[in-house]
């Protein structure tokens, strides 16, 4: 009896695990506004300057905007997942609440635009000009943000809380674990 009770849960677990993916299977996608650089149609949709518009809210899924002339653009709340912004121009840009999840910023120029809120996640901003570049409350790697703070000065720096970025460092002790008394013992 012990073995079938056993038997019929791990037929139970496996069927509970198996239900989201049917379900997840037999629902259509949803349509999603992104542009994907496999799809033509978006690349050639895009000019190369696109300096000053208004592109809120858009998706751009490892998308190669590389070079691109961004300055003074509204790109507010759009999300970049894996896209390329290498050398791009985002003088002034608003990337306000964008989430750009490991997306390459590498030698971009940064100045003045408003990373404020912004999800930056795996991105990169090796050799990125940020004076004036606004990173209040933005979400990145702490490798990011000690890069970035040696190369910040004024208002960039104030925004991403370089002062006080040593100030939250605990070091490992070699003593008790005074966080987690009894470990390290």
């Amino acid at each position: 009896m012990a073995s079938l009770i056993s038997s019929l849960k791990r037929s139970l677990s496996k069927l509970l695990i198996l239900i989201p993916v049917i379900i997840g299977l037999t629902v259509s996608p949803f349509a999603v506004d992104a542009l994907y650089p496999s799809d033509p149609s978006s690349v050639d949709a895009l000019d190369t300057s696109l300096h000053g518009q208004k592109l809120q809210n858009t998706e751009y899924v490892k998308y190669d905007l590389s070079g691109r002339d961004l300055g003074d653009a509204d790109l507010s709340g759009s999300y970049f997942s894996v896209s390329n912004l290498q050398k791009a121009d985002l003088r002034g840009a608003n990337m306000q609440n964008v989430i750009a999840y490991a997306t390459r910023f590498d030698k971009a120029d940064l100045s003045n635009a408003n990373f404020s809120g912004a999800e930056l996640l795996k991105s990169r901003f090796d050799g990125a000009v940020i004076d004036g570049t606004d990173f209040t409350n933005a979400v990145l790697d702490l490798p990011q943000v000690k890069a970035l703070c040696d190369r910040a000065t004024g208002k960039t720096a104030d925004s991403l809380q370089c002062g006080g970025l040593n100030q939250s460092y605990v070091p490992a002790s070699g003593e008790q674990n005074k966080f987690n008394p009894g470990i390290g013992e």
